[in-house]
């Protein structure tokens, strides 16, 4: 990968009109109404369960979901705790043969959904009703699925290439999703989910490095190492020498170079699915930071969260970007 490339990340000014008190009041219903109104007994439960999920597991997921129309965001909130869901199995099991069981459960899961006949778990049945409402195609689902199945050997990928590819089966899969609940069917706009979910995707595996080092493991991608003769143990052990950030500002700029050509052709994209692609402002938020402390991964202002996410997303929204 060429070393010259570089991350360069979009500045926002901010109009001084602008302040946190001043945004309108979002609640986390899941209709868009005041929570007072919302539906009571095991139908608000579900979908109280995949909000709080996702306000825990998927913070910037959740901010943005908040951020679609009304008619979207339970069925987006749905889907991303869904992706909660298959994302955590690994981290939560022990052994490989428990995770194939939870994977296997939800891939029957999908299949009874599909024949209305969802088993009794919260997010199931929130998926299920999604499904209903918005013709949501199943192929997405159950690549999504598979790919996180693949994924429980626990092994880096052999190359940026597989890392993408893990990316698009999974963040963009998302993304497809997400769009469909915007009632969106453009091949713009499609093209767009899938270079965002790739960026998603490597911007996550760059996240997670201080976590998988802390228990000895390293999933980055293993040619991009071997080019800058960087070992999986030296991020084990935390070196901070030029070759480790020239591994990160590899990778980095790949999912950068993602997000740009994203952008490209964005007077393309119907501005219907601008909504479905808020959570950029969380990537270009992440690459700006991670440029900052020279790529650094273990830097600890990279574990800091920006109190000024929310308001940087709603004003995307407003000026109709992404």
């Amino acid at each position: 990968m060429a070393a010259s490339v570089g991350v360069k990340v979009r500045s926002c000014r901010i109009p001084v009109a602008f302040r946190v008190g001043s945004l309108p009041e979002i609640r986390w219903s899941l209709s868009g109404r005041s929570s007072a109104t919302s539906s009571s007994g095991a139908h608000f439960e579900h979908g109280e369960y995949c909000l709080q999920l996702v306000r825990r597991r998927d913070h910037e997921g959740f901010l943005s979901s908040l951020l679609l129309p009304a008619e979207s965001r339970r069925a987006a909130l749905a889907l991303r705790a869904f992706n909660v869901e298959l994302a955590q199995v690994k981290d939560l099991v022990s052994q490989k043969d428990i995770g194939l069981m939870r994977m296997q459960f939800w891939k029957e899961a999908v299949d009874d959904i599909y024949r209305d006949n969802p088993p009794h778990q919260p997010v199931a049945v929130e998926l299920w009703k999604a499904i209903k409402i918005h013709n949501l195609t199943k192929m997405w689902l159950v690549r999504m699925i598979e790919e996180r199945e693949k994924n429980l050997d626990d092994q880096a990928y052999r190359t940026i290439q597989d890392l993408e590819t893990y990316a698009e089966n999974t963040q963009s899969s998302l993304f497809y999703l997400v769009l469909e609940t915007l009632g969106v069917k453009d091949i713009h706009a499609d093209h767009a989910a899938s270079h965002i979910g790739k960026a998603q995707g490597i911007v996550t595996c760059l996240r997670a490095v201080p976590y998988h080092s802390s228990r000895r493991k390293v999933f980055l991608p293993m040619d991009i190492c071997m080019l800058h003769g960087v070992s999986q143990e030296d991020f084990i052990r935390r070196r901070e020498e030029t070759k480790a950030r020239d591994v990160i500002f590899d990778i980095a700029s790949q999912a950068h170079l993602h997000l740009e050509h994203a952008r490209s052709f964005s007077k393309k994209v119907p501005l219907k699915a601008f909504p479905a692609f808020i959570q950029t402002v969380a990537l270009d938020d992440y690459l700006n930071k991670i440029r900052k402390v020279d790529f650094n991964i273990f830097h600890p202002n990279l574990q800091k969260k920006n109190t000024l996410l929310p308001l940087y997303m709603y004003i995307q929204k407003w000026k109709k970007t992404y």
